[in-house]
């Protein structure tokens, strides 16, 4: 889930921070600028790891500041495919269950990658899981008794196997001109790392709830016939 990229970059000590170790006011700003960053096709910026180089302090003209070559490691948040995780349903509705890690909410589950046979495809409704079922249709499904249904709730601790996730670098919008102000349009605008693809359509994936009950039954079962 967590890995160590490395980067190069030209970072300024501002003359307040003259007095503290090179190291630790490099790590402090590059912290102050890198935390919930993309680096795109990399991942998700959490924290700096450590300074491998950095190179003499050496002063511009004009700003006062000291400015560093530094090649730093970092921790970076970004789940190879196959990887399976923990997380927390956030919302869900016909297009599938979106997911939060807490620090990262863009973790989603297509209808596609649901348990079989499908879900409630009810606007703004759990999903739900008939376990043996031969139902095909939303409509035979919604016809079921409740106490067969295994809700997906809000805010259930679900394992989720990664599929895919995706990149997107949106250039901005085309600039246009309200009451003689030039504006940047803005509307539509990604997330830099959006759309990491989960499913839950194997056994052992979704709510933990489910399958840590099935695993007290079995346990039962055999220290009765022992």
């Amino acid at each position: 889930m967590f890995c160590l990229s490395v980067v190069k970059d030209t970072m300024a000590i501002h003359p307040s921070n003259f007095g503290a170790p090179v190291e630790d006011a490099l790590i402090a700003e590059i912290n102050k600028n890198t935390p919930i960053a993309v680096l795109h096709d990399v991942g998700l910026c959490i924290c700096v790891f450590d300074i491998t180089q950095a190179g003499e302090g050496k002063v511009r003209y004009g700003d006062g500041f000291l400015w560093y070559k530094v090649v730093f490691r970092l921790v970076v948040f970004r789940p190879f495919t196959s990887e399976v995780i923990i997380a927390k349903v956030k919302s869900s509705d016909e297009d599938g269950i979106r997911l939060t890690l807490g620090f990262f909410d863009d973790l989603f589950i297509p209808v596609s990658y649901l348990l079989n046979p499908p879900h409630s495809t009810q606007t703004n409704a759990p999903h739900f899981w008939i376990p043996d079922s031969t139902l095909t249709t939303a409509t035979e499904l919604l016809d079921t008794p409740l106490t067969e249904r295994m809700y997906i709730d809000q805010g259930e601790v679900v394992r989720v196997r990664v599929e895919a996730d995706e990149f997107c670098d949106d250039e901005p919008g085309p600039i246009k001109v309200s009451e003689g102000v030039v504006q940047a349009k803005r509307e539509g605008k990604r997330p830099n790392y959006n759309d990491l693809r989960c499913s839950i359509a194997e056994q052992g994936l979704g709510p933990v709830a489910w399958w840590s009950g099935a695993s007290q039954e079995g346990e039962g079962e055999e220290m009765d016939e022992g």
